[in-house]
């Protein structure tokens, strides 16, 4: 018996710890383990619920979100359905939505989804139907930011700055062109650059924001405002 105690336990244990070891029932928890399980208590939304959809297109792509609330009115499932079904990017997002709705429901904070989902940048990508988000870097992106201005902040319609490695950087020119001339190009004081700014059409420069739209510094166009 106590060489199969001694097997068990760790090395050095003394006999008093053996002994302890040997009373303690064979299911018993940890503490921690069960406080995180008491308070994973999943909360399921009603039969009936309201909800509500939205059409979505994002550089062609059309799709629907439909979120389910609970009775005041927050959120607890989330639905996203891409017109082109069967295809991967439909696959991605029926898992994604059933991972949001599993983590809503069971206490997860939407701003905390929200958050991580934002400025995500994959294909497709590109200008929206939607007057408040008018250019999205992905469907993540568009999906949270709509999220987010719906039941969070309107806020999160807006366009984001970017960091100071996401800044325009003008190409340096040639030293045998512009020997002479060792002044930095200075970049237009109209606003700083999104995060998610997209490239302008007829030059191929990054765009800045223009209210709620884009517009280029180098050419002057824009991404529909007037």
């Amino acid at each position: 018996m106590i060489a199969e105690a001694n097997l068990a336990s760790p090395p050095g244990a003394s006999p008093a710890q053996i002994e302890k070891e040997e009373k303690r029932p064979a299911n018993a928890e940890a503490p921690e383990q069960r406080d995180l399980f008491a308070r994973a208590q999943r909360r399921k939304l009603p039969d009936e619920r309201k909800s509500i959809t939205h059409k979505f297109s994002i550089g062609g792509h059309e799709g629907y979100i439909i979120v389910g609330m609970y009775d005041e009115g927050e959120p607890g499932e989330v639905f996203i359905k891409m017109a082109k079904e069967g295809s991967t990017l439909s696959g991605f997002m029926d898992g994604l939505a059933l991972s949001i709705s599993i983590g809503l429901q069971y206490g997860v904070p939407l701003k905390a989804l929200v958050d991580k989902l934002t400025n995500t940048r994959f294909e497709p990508s590109g200008f929206t139907e939607n007057p408040n988000i008018r250019y999205s870097s992905s469907v993540l992106d568009y999906i949270a930011r709509w999220l987010g201005g719906k039941f969070l902040s309107a806020e999160y319609l807006k366009p984001r700055a970017a960091s100071s490695e996401d800044m325009i950087h003008p190409a340096i020119s040639s030293p045998a062109v512009n020997a002479g001339n060792h002044k930095p190009i200075q970049s237009s004081s109209g606003g700083g650059t999104a995060g998610d700014a997209p490239s302008c059409s007829t030059c191929g420069m990054l765009m800045v924001p223009n209210g709620s739209c884009y517009k280029c510094v180098n050419c002057g166009s824009t991404s529909g405002c007037s």
